[in-house]
């Protein structure tokens, strides 16, 4: 900065205005800082600021599952977008649902002094973050909750929407419904599929394990479910998908095949009303849920005390795809 001020003929305190974007800068006093900032190769340090302000690193860390899933990019996108106001750099990571290697990234952003770590995480246990947060890095879970560690939790209800889904398709007259998920070691999971067994005991109907198939992971293994199970003796007549990337594979799948079998998906998804058959989705709003995370975690950076919370947001039915 002392360069720049030497070179532009002002004075440090004038190039420190112009850079940090302060008002009531002649704009061509500023222009020619900033063309003699650019000529320097000189770049605000955005640490040395952020010290200054009393921070770590002004920088917060987002570990998810998977970004290529339009869920988890839409919470990057969110808790992006608030960084930035806050003018803060969000570093991005995905665990790919590997407890090690959730523990080792996390690990990783610790050690590059963020502020704050919003998560998503895996069943592993969290207990190793306490020391991180004893020594004042917040910690917020979102989608699913923690374990081990005592921190704030944004999630969805999970269990009433799965129970709505099933209770919709019982009051249709499906007696017999085909349950896909990806596993009931995932918090979200296992909630669902609870909420999909309470709906048939509300209903008085037997939960049938034959019709449950867990560890479907994508469409492919979800269109493979479909068909193993319409082609038993005793079909079902209807299906629960528990996430996004199940419902498509079954939709590819019962329109091969011309099937009328009735079908309700958690999560909506992109193009979902264009789907070549009626369906139903269990939906609720994804930038909802990470901008309340990201809010959340920026009032523990900024001194929230308070006890942990957990935020529970709702769910709804919506008819989809063209009839």
């Amino acid at each position: 900065m002392v360069d720049v001020a030497k070179q532009a003929g002002v004075s440090l305190k004038t190039v420190s205005r112009v850079i940090n974007g302060e008002p009531h800068v002649q704009r061509a006093l500023a222009d020619r800082v900033l063309a003699v900032a650019a000529e320097l190769g000189f770049q605000r340090n955005h640490m040395a600021s952020a010290l200054r302000a009393g921070r770590a690193s002004a920088t917060i860390g987002l570990l998810i599952e998977e970004l290529a899933n339009p869920f988890y990019s839409t919470i990057a996108h969110v808790a992006a977008e608030i960084a930035r106001e806050r003018d803060t750099l969000l570093l991005s990571a995905s665990s790919e649902e590997d407890p090690a290697r959730e523990e080792q990234l996390l690990r990783d952003l610790c050690s590059r002094r963020v502020d704050g770590l919003l998560v998503v995480p895996t069943h592993g246990d969290h207990g190793y973050l306490r020391p991180q947060v004893e020594l004042g890095i917040p910690v917020v879970f979102l989608d699913r909750p923690g374990t081990g560690l005592s921190a704030d939790a944004v999630l969805l209800d999970n269990r009433g929407g799965a129970r709505a889904g099933m209770a919709r398709l019982l009051a249709a007259g499906h007696q017999r419904v085909g349950v896909l998920l990806d596993s009931t070691g995932v918090h979200t999971m296992s909630e669902r599929a609870a909420g999909a067994r309470e709906a048939l005991a509300e209903a008085g109907i037997r939960d049938d394990p034959a019709l449950v198939r867990d560890g479907v992971r994508d469409p492919a293994g979800a269109a493979a479910a479909v068909a193993e199970l319409l082609e038993r003796p005793d079909p079902p007549t209807a299906f629960l998908t528990l996430n996004n990337r199940i419902t498509v594979g079954a939709v590819q799948e019962l329109w091969r095949r011309g099937s009328t079998a009735a079908l309700v998906g958690f999560d909506d998804f992109e193009l979902s009303h264009l789907m070549p058959r009626p369906l139903t989705v269990i939906s609720y709003d994804t930038r909802e849920l990470a901008r309340q995370a990201t809010q959340l975690l920026f009032a523990r950076i900024d001194g929230d005390r308070t006890q942990p919370r957990t935020i529970v947001l709702p769910t709804e039915l919506i008819d989809r795809g063209l009839s």
